[in-house]
């Protein structure tokens, strides 16, 4: 081809579009019917049509019972050369069009493969936005059932025909395809895919509301439960708090008669030390008037025996001075020695066997208590 016949000004860029990727021609080669293709796209059309040994061209849908031998086209390859030189065809693609984990990818993407919008039942494939133009420009393929971008295309195919599947067959419940109405399921009750789904529609309702309703009735058994745990665990705390009063009362008490006992111990031994200092001061007078009774009993002088006797004799039996305790035997002052500690420890050790006693009859009732308020039955 000389260069001076072709301006590549004057070439049309949609031209050399691979109508499969729908970028620039790559490697293109041209088929019995006169369109061309990327040499990787076509393969990868007619590569899918194997099962069926019927290969078509995916413009125009001319089939050929036999695969054609692909041999490159020179001289588009040399066209689209030139106008990869002078023409930037296509800007990249945002980042939020290529396919992420889980997404469905394009089936024809070559490089970086761009998110599958939807997928074909006919030509069972996924196409990108891009790709996916063909089917809805070319006569050919707007005959083709689009379903939304799937990755279990191969499951809407009969294995046994290839055709897809789109019959069900009520006799043996089970999706089948038309040419198994012809097989192993002809005679059989046999109805559209789309002509059941209406028909199971209003018992999917049924089952749905009966679903929602089982949801709503759990859900308040959720709540009703929250709340039990609740009560319980506020129940518990109720419980240890009044356990915790009840011995803080009790410490109370005890503070109490423990202040009550030291006071009345405190005046108790004031009162025996003001007695034993008495008691002291009334021996040491007794051993003083022993010793002059002693030495009056030795005179010799009859008058001043008689005299110190009389004197001696009324200062033994003279009153005690007011404000002072009378004269005091032992056995006065033994006979109430033991009341106070004999009388309060009878007292705390009846009033511990009271409580103990008291006690444990209540606290043998509490697991009757505990299993009665049982609120999960």
């Amino acid at each position: 081809m000389a260069e001076a016949s072709i301006s590549v000004d004057q070439l049309s860029v949609d031209h050399f579009i691979c109508p499969v990727c729908l970028d620039l021609l790559k490697d293109p080669v041209t088929v019995p019917c006169g369109h061309s293709f990327c040499k990787v796209c076509i393969n990868g059309c007619w590569d899918q049509e194997d099962q069926k040994s019927v290969y078509s061209c995916p413009q125009c849908r001319d089939t050929f019972t036999q695969r054609p031998v692909l041999r490159r086209n020179n001289m588009l390859t040399e066209v689209v050369e030139k106008l990869k030189k002078t023409t930037k065809v296509q800007a990249a693609s945002p980042d939020h069009c290529y396919a992420g984990p889980g997404d469905v990818e394009c089936d024809f993407c070559t490089e970086r493969k761009q998110k599958a919008v939807k997928s074909c039942l006919v030509c069972v494939a996924s196409f990108c936005e891009t790709h996916l133009k063909p089917h809805l420009e070319i006569p050919a393929l707007k005959r083709h059932t689009l379903t939304e971008a799937s990755v279990k295309l191969q499951e809407k195919i009969c294995s046994e025909h290839n055709k897809l599947i789109e019959i069900y067959c009520r006799t043996d419940k089970n999706c089948i395809c038309y040419m198994c109405t012809m097989d192993k399921h002809k005679g059989h009750d046999t109805i559209t895919a789309s002509g059941e789904r209406a028909e199971k529609q209003s018992e999917l309702k049924k089952q749905q509301m009966k679903s929602q309703q089982k949801i709503q009735e759990k859900q308040k058994k959720v709540q009703e439960l929250k709340q039990a745990v609740n009560t319980i665990k506020t129940a518990v705390e109720d419980n240890e708090r009044i356990f915790t009063e009840m011995i803080s009362s009790m410490e109370k008490k005890r503070s109490e008669v423990m202040e009550m006992i030291r006071a009345q111990e405190e005046a108790e031994l004031s009162r025996a030390e003001q007695l034993l200092e008495e008691l002291e001061q009334e021996i040491t007078d007794l051993q003083r008037r022993v010793i002059e009774l002693e030495q009056l009993s030795h005179t010799h002088d009859h008058i001043h025996c008689l005299q110190s006797f009389q004197s001696l004799c009324v200062s033994a039996g003279r009153q005690s001075p007011p404000g002072k305790t009378p004269d005091f035997h032992a056995s006065s002052i033994t006979v109430h020695q033991h009341h106070f500690s004999d009388g309060m420890r009878k007292y705390f050790s009846d009033l511990k066997k009271k409580l103990e006693e008291f006690c444990e009859v209540k606290f043998n009732k509490i697991p009757a208590q505990v299993l009665m308020m049982n609120m999960l039955m």
